[in-house]
């Protein structure tokens, strides 16, 4: 069975309380004034990477696509918004018939973006399309920032796998969203079974320090784990003295023991004196995984390290400083009627600062050089270029209120590492920079 496609719910029957109260409020007033049916258009972008970010990635589109399907106001809701007197009875009468009947376009989920690119854009009356502005920014701001360290924490790694274990360190929900969006921006494997089994991501786990405090010895708690998992699993050996825990754990697995887990100290001084006494002791194929509070700055330290996996979580699911990406939803372009045919033209705050806004809707392509590495971020409204055609990023995910375009989360990670390996070199510098590429607005 592949969960992915079954199109489940995050937790609840429905997601149309995922909002905030304004959503509601501004949709009666629209009613009330007659231009809740005036098509509009709506854009997620970010005006900014998170500082000394290279480039972003977009990710939890999978998610915005179930969360739209599952929007619907079911009684019980009603009942609460009625209860709580929020709305009049002719909101809670549209509301009850409420469908997302509109249009989707964007940036496929694992593309990589930057700041002004439109992620998102969702087409429709305003009335339908100003209800989903905070579901789908709480899910792209999150999933998007999870991903980007990820990613980062990728490329650093190198061929090592990476294993992803922040569950305890986060909200029990966010914690298997941030798995999945771990495994688009390049992670390999996930602890949380919520995350396997609703994502089918691949999950790894052994024991902890509480289990060997549980036996009489280290040895009792090596020889049981052995027993039941086999000689292939991972020990455990920073528990007291991992001297001592290499030479009883390679004595009980024997040389086929398959891996030893450091989780504290120095990471590089112990990895290489493990890697010695291992290969003194036979164990010549025994792999060394390290955890201990990683970012993507520790596991570069350790790429001279004789290290063969990493196991990273806190700072992965507060995305390593940046929890968010800073996402807004504006309306770009509306029509001056609700007449189906009447024209849309372009619309945009004007703010002191750097709040701006530019209107229209709009389309983007990713222009390359001459060896088919990008070179800039072009943006822009009206025709699109002949020479960008070829080249543009957004493509249909909603039509007509029905998903088009969910697929398989590998889908996704693979065209994460295929639009990774398109940008120029600097882009996997962990060193803190401008974005790689520059926007430029056609």
């Amino acid at each position: 069975m592949n969960t992915a496609d079954l199109g489940l719910p995050v937790a609840v029957p429905s997601t149309a309380l995922f909002t905030d109260q304004y959503e509601l409020t501004m949709l009666q007033a629209a009613l009330r004034s007659g231009t809740a049916d005036r098509r509009s258009v709506f854009e997620v972008f970010t005006r900014r990477l998170p500082e000394g970010r290279r480039y972003g990635v977009v990710a939890g589109t999978g998610r915005v696509l179930d969360a739209v399907e599952n929007f619907h106001f079911d009684e019980t809701i009603l009942g609460f918004l009625r209860e709580r007197s929020l709305l009049d009875g002719p909101t809670l009468d549209w509301l009850a018939d409420f469908r997302f009947r509109g249009d989707i376009w964007g940036y496929p989920e694992g593309e990589v973006y930057f700041p002004g690119s439109p992620i998102m854009r969702v087409e429709g009356t305003f009335a339908e399309a100003v209800l989903l502005e905070t579901v789908i920014l709480s899910i792209l701001n999150h999933d998007s920032a999870v991903a980007a360290a990820a990613s980062r924490m990728s490329v650093a790694a190198g061929a090592r796998p990476l294993m992803e274990m922040g569950a305890r360190r986060t909200h029990e929900l966010a914690a298997v969203a941030a798995s999945r969006a771990a495994y688009v921006g390049g992670f390999h494997t996930t602890s949380d079974l919520a995350a396997g089994f609703r994502y089918n991501i691949p999950t790894v786990g052994t024991s902890a320090h509480a289990f060997t405090l549980l036996h009489d010895s280290e040895r009792d708690a090596f020889t049981a784990q052995v027993q039941t998992l086999g000689s292939g699993t991972t020990l455990l050996v920073d528990t007291f003295d991992v001297t001592e825990a290499v030479r009883t754990a390679v004595e009980v697995a024997g040389p086929d023991l398959g891996a030893v887990r450091i989780d504290s100290g120095d990471l590089l001084l112990i990895a290489h004196r493990v890697r010695q006494q291992l290969d003194e002791l036979g164990a010549t194929k025994t792999k060394i995984v390290v955890t201990s509070d990683l970012d993507e700055y520790a596991i570069a330290s350790l790429a001279a390290a004789p290290v063969d996996a990493y196991g990273v979580g806190t700072q992965l699911v507060t995305g390593s400083g940046h929890p968010t990406c800073s996402m807004v939803y504006k309306l770009v372009a509306r029509a001056d009627s609700d007449a189906p045919d009447a024209p849309l033209r372009p619309v945009a705050k004007k703010s002191m600062g750097a709040k701006t806004s530019t209107g229209g809707r709009k389309w983007a392509a990713r222009r390359p050089d001459e060896y088919g590495i990008a070179e800039a971020e072009v943006v822009g409204t009206g025709q699109v270029p002949p020479e960008l055609t070829d080249h543009q990023l957004q493509v249909p995910l909603v039509s007509g209120g029905t998903v088009v375009a969910r697929e398989p989360l590998d889908a996704a990670r693979d065209r994460h590492f295929a639009a990774r390996s398109r940008l120029p070199l600097s882009a996997t510098q962990l060193s803190r920079g401008e974005p790689v590429l520059p926007t430029e607005f056609a």
